[in-house]
């Protein structure tokens, strides 16, 4: 097969081999990273030919347009080789001029050390932390397969693309890609391809010793299409491989790719010292010699780039979907318009109508009920108003409470089609298993593709396993909600295994994460409405096993900024002038208002309570507001049922909390025996008082 051959050819094809092609990005890898003295140049100079095959034959993309809507998306899992993906995108047209692969991880370049999404034009997703990007993509095939069974009529197929994933030997190491795969299979995600960079080299060097897997009975058994044995290096055979995993019905496919760490280098080549090092100027020079390419550092002959450029294809792939929309949008109007509004992230217009009823329902309805529970509701609303809503938990639904009546659970049959109810609407409910890192990372996935707002639940102590997700999710500013139940010792008899002491406190020391812990029915309404209203950065909800009751009000508008007034003090004959402040959150605001009550019946002390459902919505509010919720010269006293360590910083005297793991009894036990009471939280504020 020549480098010609049409059946495999989605642009004009060059005059230029593709080894040439090849080797451009070799050596854009090893000049780039020399220049940075820092990098790893061999995962590039490896996978160059299978990038030929993929970017240059298969990929519909637009360099003028990363964002076109039904654009392949290309992720490099294994994120560390970088200068891949900046070189493709440098040489395909992307708006990546070459200065900025001189300044390679430089401060401000926009060729930061790993690929990062909204950083870089045409990264559609930040990678590095290794197994992250098979499943983010995952998450991608998932939301366009969801997308075509909703949109695609007979005739209009709008949605009709692939998600490709270059991933590495550490990626099938990490854990996270088991989970990874085995849903791509359960789900039939016909249109994800991996292609797996075999090169049995890692950091500590051959993997050999300590990797044993059979890679490609494991993929079969998870209910993949593999295809074995490919020549990495041959690019008309990845083209060829590629080809027919396109052609793949019901079934994902890995696509095993034989190759060379650091091809073309005659003493680091297959060796650990091309994986994370620069090779050095002889080294260069060497490989320059061997691969018979002559130019200088970062120059790339014109027909090279022109063999590479990808500008006129992309034009015309989109071009030629924008005239199917127009088809399509005069067919179906209403359709259209739905898509594009979700591909665009929009809400619909009646959003803040919706949350505004489910907040006027809560606090109408006052009722005494978990705050898991209260999601629920709230959700009931929200998924009904909101059709990109697509939940999901980690094998704990009953628990979590994210199923609703307009969420269907998702299944797929045995041709690979989504099971669809009698009134036509396909699951939108994801039993993920007991998968919380995989549920995380293939929520973001979703999320980076468009079209679909994921949540997904499971116990916050289990937050643990899906941290690095939520992380990335944050990095990434998406809009991802995680429902995290059991938030406390609270649940009982579970013991500390299961109770939640740090987790809160933890999330919250994520940057870009918004944490809130509702104490009531309205409270977790408004921390819904915000959590999807806020579409530049992910959210945590950290909701009760045990029964809240409702907590009186007098205005529901303040609770959006994460932090405000609740009760004042009581009018029994002392001065209505706080003394003290109280600010508690979650299950602890009823420790606090009954501790008001009896600090002014029983010692005329004046006290107001402050919930803070989010601390960090409440510090992202005005000075002037932080001030009025918590004035200046009033003793402050905390009270959460975990770590105390975070609330020094909003000036405490003391903090009713928990810096030690829980025990096993039932819950009214465990709140006696660790202090959890209101005569211990007025003791607590007399005793600061008494200072």
């Amino acid at each position: 097969m020549s480098d010609a051959t049409p059946s495999t050819a989605s642009a004009p094809v060059s005059a230029v081999s593709a080894q040439t092609q090849a080797n451009a990005i070799r050596a854009l890898a090893m000049d780039a990273v020399q220049a940075a003295n820092s990098g790893h140049p061999g995962a590039p100079m490896g996978m160059a030919d299978m990038a030929v095959a993929l970017w240059g034959r298969h990929l519909r993309h637009n360099p003028a347009n990363p964002a076109w809507a039904n654009r392949d998306r290309f992720v490099l899992s294994n994120g560390h080789g970088s200068m891949l993906i900046y070189a493709v995108l440098h040489l395909t047209g992307y708006k990546l001029p070459i200065g900025e692969l001189k300044n390679f991880r430089q401060l401000g370049s926009k060729t930061a050390g790993h690929p990062e999404v909204g950083h870089t034009p045409g990264v559609e997703t930040t990678t590095g932390p290794l197994g992250q990007g098979i499943t983010n993509a995952v998450g991608m095939a998932l939301a366009e397969k969801l997308l075509a069974s909703e949109f695609n009529r007979e005739g209009h197929a709008i949605v009709d693309h692939h998600t490709y994933v270059f991933l590495g030997d550490g990626c099938l190491m990490e854990g996270i890609s088991h989970e990874a795969v085995a849903l791509a299979g359960a789900w039939k995600l016909n249109k994800l391809v991996a292609l797996y960079d075999d090169n049995g080299i890692s950091i500590d060097g051959q993997v050999a010793p300590w990797f044993i897997d059979d890679t490609p009975k494991r993929f079969e058994a998870c209910g993949w299409n593999v295809i074995r044995a490919v020549d990495g290096h041959d690019a008309d055979a990845v083209s060829a491989a590629i080809a027919a995993a396109k052609n793949s019905a019901d079934k994902p496919t890995l696509i095993c790719c034989k190759t060379s760490i650091g091809k073309g280098s005659p003493n680091r080549a297959n060796t650990a010292k091309a994986h994370g090092e620069p090779l050095g100027a002889e080294e260069i020079k060497l490989t320059r010699e061997a691969l018979g390419w002559s130019h200088e550092p970062f120059k790339i002959p014109k027909d090279v780039y022109a063999a590479w450029d990808a500008k006129e294809a992309g034009k015309a792939f989109e071009a030629a979907w924008n005239e199917q929309f127009a088809a399509y949008k005069a067919a179906f109007p209403e359709l259209a318009k739905e898509f594009t509004r979700r591909m665009k992230g929009e809400l619909p217009k009646s959003f803040n109508q919706v949350a505004v009823n489910a907040a006027v329902e809560a606090h109408t309805k006052a009722e005494t009920v978990a705050s898991r529970k209260a999601s629920q509701i709230a959700l009931e609303h929200f998924t009904a108003a909101l059709p990109e809503l697509l939940g999901g938990s980690a094998d704990l639904t009953g628990s979590n409470l994210t199923n609703t009546k307009s969420t269907p659970n998702l299944r797929v049959d045995l041709a690979g089609n989504v099971v669809k109810n009698e009134a036509g609407v396909g699951g939108r409910h994801i039993n993920y298993g007991v998968r919380e890192f995989g549920m995380a990372a293939i929520m973001n996935g979703v999320a980076l593709h468009g079209g679909f707002i994921p949540y997904g639940g499971t116990f916050l102590t289990f937050s643990d396993y899906s941290r690095n997700a939520i992380r990335m999710a944050a990095l990434m500013k998406q809009r991802v909600v995680h429902v995290f139940t059991h938030d406390s010792i609270g649940l009982g008899e579970d013991g500390p295994t299961h109770q939640s002491i740090e987790h809160v406190a933890s999330l919250r020391l994520i940057p870009g994460l918004d944490v809130w812990r509702p104490a009531d029915t309205a409270e977790t309404a408004v921390a819904w409405a915000v959590a999807l209203q806020t579409a530049n950065r992910p959210s945590a909800l950290c909701l009760s096993r045990q029964n809240l009751p409702y907590a009186p009000k007098a205005d529901l508008a303040d609770i959006s900024k994460g932090g405000y007034v609740l009760s004042e003090p009581a009018d029994v004959g002392l001065k209505k002038k706080a003394q003290a402040v109280i600010i508690a959150t979650g299950s602890e605001v009823q420790l606090a208002l009954k501790a008001q009550e009896a600090l002014a019946k029983e010692h005329k002390i004046a006290v107001r309570v402050v919930s803070v459902p989010s601390t960090s919505v409440f510090d992202r509010q005005s000075a002037d507001y932080k001030a009025a919720v918590l004035p200046k010269g009033l003793p402050r006293v905390a009270v959460e049922m975990g770590a105390t360590d975070g609330w020094w910083k909003y000036g405490v005297s003391a903090v009713v909390g928990i810096d030690t793991y829980g025990e096993s009894a039932p819950a009214p036990v465990l709140f006696k025996h660790f202090g959890f009471t209101p005569e211990n939280v007025a003791d607590t504020v007399r005793a600061v008082l008494a200072k």
